[in-house]
């Protein structure tokens, strides 16, 4: 037979879409052919496909004429993870294997020019858009793909190390295919296996909370934020532990829940910063200053994720905040109201989600020293006015609390018995996170319209106390609405059915302006 067919995927965003990999022998002047929209790294396939067809002791049809299209043809393919599908397409066509026997099955890997299965990215986002059908969909992966793609239940994945491998499966009943000799010199019993469904593996320590002494204004700050899902603004003079502070918050945090697992190795799986060391675990990025908006929000073509997609379920810490640039800030208005990045190309239009938590640190000014008692701050206002307004209105907004952080005096520093551990902190913020799912089915930040008059139930004096602060501090819609979802989130730590004076009260404190020069 001249004609086969194979089935493969290409990365689109967070989805994998179904590509075939049409491959046909012709009988005249020799070529190699490959049609279908496909970028650079596939047409380089070519090479490696016939190296590694050669190099396996397999024969590649030099004297005929192939042609490989990738249908759809309009679909954007990219990466070297249809090198395996080529060749096992080249291979059914010219009758070395079975190609009745590839139906049900998906190949992605690439290839070397030994034959060796080399990694690709995304494969557990393919493996995640195959869930609703892995009972009749197998997939075929390179060593380290595989393992990602059987963190999915239910999947059907195959490891395979080398070409061969995968080849011996195929090959005609009854029937020897060309290199058998070679194929058998080289069997590796474990090269083809089916891997199962991967348990998390075992939690690894985190920088823990009792490593900061004093801080007890802050430490509730990110206790409320962890409890609620809020995001958190911290300033403060250098070296008063901001990042510090920053750095262990991951540690705060409730543990993922399955489904917030998959999510979040998915993404980092299609940018290629998935370890197996990091499942089930809240993911902490801590982008430079100089970082771009396309490198905050995702960009390119074809599309990937940005910072904070790859922070989604976990934190985006954004140091010397103030130094980023303003496009870069800006373009957090967006995913902080509502969870996803949709991003625009003129062929392509790509939506990931970003569901962190911001957390930001900055100075109060450009030396870093204003309000300081033991600094003489050297900034005139019209510099500490310049400085703070790098962060707009609109974004200081929606972050829900800001706290200041002071320095601490050495004798503190020095002789202060260590703080409370996080693990206490967590049991607390968990068992209100907790109280606010069995109320409402989501966290406190995630209300929206009316149910956020619905569950967070003020008490009658407490709307009598919103109403009067809210006009004299001037604060916008957003920033009320901002206010009472945290006011809720402390209820929730208090264990209060309702949300009482006392909590608006302290939820209105975390919304102070940035220190004014005098």
């Amino acid at each position: 037979m001249s004609l086969s067919l194979v089935q493969s995927r290409a990365l689109l965003g967070l989805q994998a879409a179904q590509v075939t990999v049409e491959v046909h022998l012709a009988n005249g002047l020799p070529s190699f052919t490959l049609v279908g929209l496909a970028d650079i790294e596939v047409k380089e396939a070519r090479e490696r496909v016939r190296c590694a067809i050669q190099n396996s002791g397999l024969v590649f049809p030099n004297n005929q004429r192939i042609t490989v299209n990738l249908a759809p043809a309009d679909l954007p393919k990219d990466s070297g993870r249809l090198d395996l599908p080529i060749a096992m397409g080249i291979l059914a066509a010219s009758g070395q294997i079975d190609n009745a026997r590839l139906a049900g099955f998906e190949f992605a890997g690439e290839l070397s020019l030994s034959g060796e299965l080399r990694p690709v990215r995304g494969a557990l986002a393919t493996a995640l858009t195959l869930q609703s059908n892995l009972g009749a969909t197998k997939l075929v992966l390179p060593p380290g793909s595989a393992e990602e793609a059987a963190l999915v239940p239910g999947a059907q994945v195959y490891r395979a190390r080398h070409l061969l491998d995968v080849v011996r499966q195929f090959l005609p009943a009854g029937a020897t295919a060309p290199g058998a000799d070679d194929i058998g010199a080289v069997a590796d019993p474990d090269g083809w296996a089916r891997l199962e469904f991967t348990p998390a593996v075992q939690m690894r320590q985190l920088a823990d909370m009792a490593d900061v002494k004093g801080q007890a204004g802050a430490k509730r700050v990110l206790e409320i934020a962890a409890a609620g899902g809020h995001s958190v603004l911290l300033s403060g003079p250098p070296g008063s532990g901001k990042s510090m502070l920053a750095h262990r918050f991951a540690g705060l945090l409730p543990a993922m829940s399955s489904d917030e697992a998959l999510q979040s190795a998915a993404i980092a799986s299609l940018s290629g910063r998935f370890a197996m060391q990091q499942w089930g675990q809240r993911p902490t990025c801590s982008p430079h200053h100089s970082a771009s908006a396309v490198a905050m929000v995702g960009g390119g073509s074809p599309p990937r994720p940005g910072e904070i997609s790859l922070a989604h379920h976990g934190v985006l810490f954004l140091d010397e905040m103030p130094e980023f640039p303003r496009a870069a800030l800006e373009a957090l208005r967006e995913p902080l109201e509502t969870g996803t990045i949709t991003i625009s190309r003129a062929a392509q239009r790509s939506e990931f989600p970003a569901r962190f938590q911001l957390i930001g640190a900055m100075n109060p000014c450009p030396c870093g020293y204003l309000g300081s008692a033991s600094h003489a701050c050297r900034c005139t206002p019209d510099q500490v006015a310049r400085y703070q307004s790098k962060l707009s209105g609109p974004l200081m907004d929606r972050i829900d609390l800001h706290v200041e952080v002071p320095a601490l005096p050495s004798t503190d520093l020095l002789q202060a018995p260590a703080g409370e551990g996080s693990t206490a902190i967590r049991e607390r913020a968990t068992a209100a996170r907790d109280r606010a799912f069995a109320r409402q089915g989501k966290s406190n930040l995630a209300l929206q319209g009316q149910e956020i008059d619905q569950y967070v139930q003020l008490d009658d004096s407490a709307v009598k106390f919103l109403n009067v602060a809210a006009a004299r501090l001037g604060w916008s819609a957003r920033g009320t609405h901002r206010a009472l979802k945290v006011a809720r989130t402390i209820a929730d730590l208090a264990g209060a059915e309702t949300t009482q004076v006392s909590h608006l009260a302290e939820a209105m404190q975390y919304r102070r302006t940035l220190q004014k020069p005098l």
